[in-house]
């Protein structure tokens, strides 16, 4: 039996988890970080692979939202140039398209707007003469192409990177260690957890619960009762089909429902994704489904006809993860994908749950985070500010594809 006492213990390393870990030591918070299975097991390492300042996020007016994640995407380009790198997206429209070119012109342009005009936001009409340079890409029907920028990363190895920065800055890290219960008192929490074979005791001045896809099952053993919200598990899957398509990154409206999927290089595959399938069932029994598979090798074979016979659209692989999206009606698309922070106590914070949040806005994540707790954190001196702190690659990842 073993005893600690730290400032903040945050549960789960996901981006999120690594997010609040390293901006929490990084001012002179003691922090304990607990990963029941690895670095970036879950969802942080099953996404999209992409920095992107939310283009999608116009349609449903979610304008500040946007606004954020060009902010972050800017900052990261610098923070971590070997992990953030930025590529040219093309978004073709078609006679059938459910958008008109001079839609996507206006929302591409209220985009530019919102990045201030910078470089990296600017767009063009891609040339009619240039269409057939653009990998085999489908032309019947092609009324424009627009290229606008927007960045690609290997979400584990960012995360990891993450991480690292965190142990640098003074972050105990515990894995694999199971969470098992927690007690809060007047002025305290106290917190038990299993890690190399027994169980251990430590005490926190406040607990942050950033286990993504299992937040609540943590709520759920912490006395007394927190409230939770309700919540909905969508799973994303990605399929890696052997080829190339050079170094574009399409962004794609599937012809069955007009969801946007995303076909990229990835190495020497082709990635294409997402889905977005409402999931029941426990979050460690997530896995790609049969018709997930044959709906993005439609997207494929679709706007590539290249793919369309047997032997070129074959899966290589597949890999599923989980959004968190609040309980609404209305369709899964249309949901809202803003960050919510719940707390125990709107007066007395010490249990605090992240829930959802977005690869591209992890930073902005921990910064509210440790804000809404600093009541209860004590006084420390800063190590370091985050936004200079440079990300290293010296982990394990596979940042080489991209």
């Amino acid at each position: 039996m073993t005893s600690a006492q730290y400032d903040l213990v945050v549960v789960g390393a996901g981006i999120q988890g690594a997010g609040i870990a390293q901006a929490a030591s990084a001012q002179g918070y003691r922090v304990l970080l607990l990963e029941k299975n690895n670095i970036a097991a879950g969802t942080s390492s099953r996404s999209s692979k992409l920095i992107h300042g939310g283009l999608r996020y116009l349609e449903s007016a979610q304008f500040s939202l946007v606004r954020e994640c060009l902010n972050e995407r800017a900052r990261l380009l610098e923070l971590a140039p070997e992990l953030v790198k930025l590529k040219p997206f093309y978004f073709p429209v078609y006679q059938q398209s459910s958008r008109w070119p001079w839609q996507l012109f206006c929302g591409l342009t209220l985009y530019k707007i919102l990045g201030r005009f910078k470089k990296n936001v600017a767009f063009k009409t891609v040339s009619k003469e240039k269409w057939q340079t653009l990998d085999g890409l489908n032309l019947k029907g092609l009324k424009a192409v627009y290229q606008y920028w927007d960045a690609q990363t290997d979400d584990k190895a960012l995360t990891q990177a993450v991480v690292a920065s965190a142990l640098e800055l003074g972050t105990t890290l515990h894995l694999p260690a199971t969470f098992l219960h927690a007690k809060v008192t007047s002025n305290e929490v106290k917190i038990e957890y299993h890690y190399q074979g027994q169980s251990h005791h430590c005490t926190a001045a406040t607990l942050v619960n950033a286990a993504g896809p299992w937040c609540n099952e943590v709520i759920k053993k912490v006395l007394p009762p927190s409230p939770q919200l309700q919540i909905d598990l969508v799973q994303g899957t990605h399929i890696l089909v052997k080829g190339k398509i050079g170094d574009h990154i399409f962004y794609l409206e599937s012809p069955s429902d007009q969801r946007p999927v995303f076909v990229m290089p990835w190495g020497e595959y082709i990635m294409i994704g997402t889905t977005e399938t409402p999931f029941k069932g426990r979050a460690d029994d997530v896995a790609p489904q049969t018709q997930e598979k044959t709906y993005l090798l439609e997207v494929l074979s679709y706007y590539f006809p290249q793919f369309r016979s047997a032997s070129t659209a074959r899966i290589d692989s597949a890999f599923a993860g989980l959004r968190v999206l609040p309980t609404e009606s209305g369709s899964l698309h249309n949901r809202t994908r803003d960050t919510l922070i719940h707390v125990d106590d709107p007066k007395e914070p010490r249990i605090l749950t992240v829930y959802g949040g977005k690869l591209t806005t992890y930073r902005l994540t921990a910064e509210r985070v440790i804000k809404r707790l600093k009541k209860h954190l004590p006084v420390r001196d800063w190590k370091a500010h985050v936004t200079e702190i440079k990300l290293k690659t010296n982990v394990s990842s596979d940042a080489s594809l991209f």
